[in-house]
């Protein structure tokens, strides 16, 4: 991504801290700190809503331009998000500062595409093995996803391993080759039950043959 198509995320230094950021959150701020190669440590917020535009147009690794109190843009990515566990919104942000001539260590979401008969003849079930690899690249290459088509897979016996992701030339797959990463599962089979009989179901036809010998005892004239 060239440095003019990166989106830009304007932030402010803050000062507060602890239960202080509250506040911050009620007046629409989203507590963040960023650290990292070329910038010290430091605590700021950034405009809740924004963020949440970012998060939902850029995918996972994009680089951004942090524009802190108005000054130089620093090209940084988002290192973690705590969020809220009820709600889902976003709570604070970590910002990695980084240095765009120095390889990053990322993983790398992997996402299917297409479909296959497995699926829609047979009654299979998609299954990742793994949601990501892990990849090295400079930080204007990093790839957001990884795609891979499952149209190919024809056989409950077929998988796609690693090694046949489509990994950017540009970047270094860490991950083991020969892992598998995604397969089809058959349908699972449930046999019936063997219904075997009870005591109870054998119980009648003694009792009516017992009760018809005792019923001839008892009808026998007596003399």
């Amino acid at each position: 991504m060239n440095a003019a198509d990166r989106p830009s995320l304007a932030a402010q230094s803050r000062q507060e801290t602890g239960k202080h950021v509250s506040r911050l959150r009620r007046a629409g701020r989203l507590p963040a700190v960023v650290y990292g190669h070329d910038l010290p440590s430091s605590n700021l917020s950034v405009d809740a809503h924004e963020f949440e535009l970012f998060r939902r147009h850029a995918g996972a690794n994009t680089l951004l331009d942090l524009v802190v109190d108005g000054g130089k843009p620093t090209p940084a990515l988002v290192h973690g998000v705590q969020v809220h566990p009820v709600s889902r919104h976003p709570l604070h942000v970590d910002l990695f500062a980084v240095r765009m001539t120095e390889e990053l260590t990322v993983d790398v979401p992997i996402v299917t595409t297409g479909t296959s008969v497995l699926i829609e003849r047979e009654g299979g079930t998609l299954s990742h093995a793994i949601d990501s690899v892990r990849v090295r690249a400079l930080p204007d290459h990093l790839p957001h996803t990884i795609e891979i088509s499952i149209d190919g897979l024809t056989s409950f016996d077929q998988v796609i391993h690693v090694r046949d992701l489509p990994i950017p030339s540009d970047a270094h797959l860490l991950t083991d080759p020969d892992e598998v990463a995604v397969r089809i599962l058959p349908p699972r089979v449930e046999e019936a039950p063997e219904v075997q009989p009870t005591a109870a179901e054998g119980a009648p036809a003694e009792a009516g043959a017992a009760s018809s010998a005792s019923g001839s005892s008892e009808s026998t004239p007596r003399g």
